[in-house]
């Protein structure tokens, strides 16, 4: 199995509600792919799938080559869209417990970022603006050198002065043979850096194509393509 993520027939239903539908997908190594959807499309189950957060009901999901379980986590490093840090904690502590737990974890990338962003790591988090929370909890993540980044709204709570640097900085800071899953509402914003895109509806994947593809085949953006498809 050369991907690093593969999916197989992935199905999720709660209670009578269907939330993905027979998923298939294959993502190689090196690619940065956009999860696009509206609410309810099925986007964070997928995700929580793939992080082991919830079994899926049918279906299978290997990342590395390993199913879903203690050895896959280990190589995936996931930014919920919810801040999920302690609050009474400094900077540099909650970067030192993410060293402590994570043996991938890369200090000195940790700090470049930080000083980039003009982030003082004595400060409390309690004390930080919600998009510099936010701005901490991705410098945490693109610290790991993890084969899979799985990233939900990374850049939803941040000004859009900083939009430009943090993808900047998730495009700098991983390895060319791990894979980024980007999952987001702002398209246009991060249709740039894009490899692919999957375009997912009513928990089924309704297209999977390169960026390229998308553009040449139908004239349009992806921002634009999206919007057409979900009539937003």
């Amino acid at each position: 199995m050369n991907n690093l993520l593969e999916i197989q027939g992935l199905s999720k239903t709660y209670d009578r509600v269907q939330a993905l539908t027979n998923v298939n997908l294959s993502i190689g190594p090196g690619h940065i792919t956009g999860l696009l959807g509206p609410n309810g499309s099925g986007k964070t189950t997928l995700i929580k799938i793939i992080c082991g957060l919830l079994q899926p009901t049918s279906g299978a999901v290997y990342v590395d080559g390993m199913p879903i379980g203690t050895e896959s986590k280990k190589v995936i490093s996931y930014l919920p869209d919810q801040t999920y840090l302690n609050d009474n904690m400094t900077v540099e502590a909650t970067i030192t417990m993410f060293r402590d737990f994570y043996a991938d974890f890369d200090m000195n990338r940790a700090y470049n970022m930080l000083t980039n962003l003009g982030i003082n790591p004595k400060f409390k988090l309690k004390t930080l603006s919600k998009g510099t929370k936010e701005k901490v909890q991705l410098i945490l993540v693109m610290s790991r050198r993890a084969k899979l980044y799985i990233l939900d709204e990374p850049i939803a709570g941040v000004d859009p002065a900083a939009r430009d640097y943090i993808l900047r900085t998730i495009i700098g800071n991983y390895d060319p043979s791990a894979s980024i899953l980007i999952s987001t509402h702002l398209i246009a914003d991060v249709e740039r850096i894009l490899d692919e895109a999957i375009f997912l509806q009513y928990g089924n994947v309704r297209l999977y194509q390169p960026i390229d593809t998308i553009r040449s085949e139908t004239g349009k953006s992806v921002d634009e393509l999206f919007r057409e498809v979900y009539r937003c």
